[in-house]
């Protein structure tokens, strides 16, 4: 028996990385998996990853009529989310005077208002005791030149958490943030690649791992599944960080 059996997960961002990782080990542990994707080949390819337990929905989680669409499907397929896991997000590297207003606006709307409305229409089909994970990230927790918008964004999810998990309790629901390190999938790569390139030409040190490397997506998904089971029970408002000691040495 799986720790997720006859539950339902909806995966925002699941077409590749963590969200990937986090949707093909919920459904390795019986769960359904709902996962969402802004281009239509990367998610049909991920769902093809997942097995028979997945479902993809075409969708951006910044355009409201999206999201509305989305959850009508999971209420008719399913008629109740059992796990929310709020992962869609994107991030741009630029420097103070560099941030055009395209990109600020493409960052806050994915990570910000993208994380807030798909919790909030969420609601409607969350079930007494049902579990809520919001993706930050430890560049929030960090001065990282270059990632400034990106890691406001990902404070302001962290303070989503807590002000969500203190509305909520009352219905038993959890809401907890789940904090990644630099781990390695498409997206983190490119980042890394841009930033180690700007400290070699400013002759400044990259930040060290004390575990002496980067994470892997599947280490992440790990994580998720603590949080999305009674394994968790009572843990709620809190934030877990998988980083591999990067803010906490």
């Amino acid at each position: 028996m799986g720790q997720l059996d006859s539950k339902v997960a909806l995966v925002t961002g699941g077409s590749s990385g963590i969200g990937l990782a986090i949707a093909r080990r919920f459904a390795a542990e019986g769960a359904t998996v709902y996962l969402t994707g802004r281009r239509k080949a990367e998610l049909d390819a991920a769902v093809d990853a997942v097995g028979d337990k997945a479902i993809g929905v075409q969708s951006d989680v910044s355009k409201l009529d999206d999201l509305n669409r989305l959850f009508a499907t999971i209420d008719a397929r399913s008629g109740r989310l059992d796990v929310v896991v709020a992962n869609a997000g994107v991030g741009e590297y630029a420097r103070l005077g560099e941030i055009t207003e395209e990109s600020y606006d493409k960052t806050s709307d994915i990570n910000g208002k993208g994380t807030l409305f798909t919790v909030q229409k969420a609601l409607p089909l969350l079930p007494d005791g049902a579990s809520v994970i919001l993706l930050s990230s430890s560049s929030a927790v960090q001065g990282i030149p270059g990632l400034s918008v990106y890691a406001a964004t990902k404070a302001a999810i962290r303070s989503f958490g807590r002000a969500w998990a203190a509305e909520l309790a009352g219905r038993g629901i959890r809401v907890n943030t789940l904090t990644p390190g630099p781990v390695a999938t498409p997206g983190g790569d490119q980042a890394r690649a841009a930033m180690a390139q700007a400290q070699q030409e400013e002759g400044g040190p990259a930040p060290a791992i004390p575990l002496g490397r980067v994470g892997h997506p599947d280490e992440v998904a790990a994580a998720a599944l603590f949080l999305a089971t009674n394994q968790s029970s009572f843990t709620t408002g809190a934030e877990l960080f998988v980083d591999g000691g990067i803010t906490q040495i």
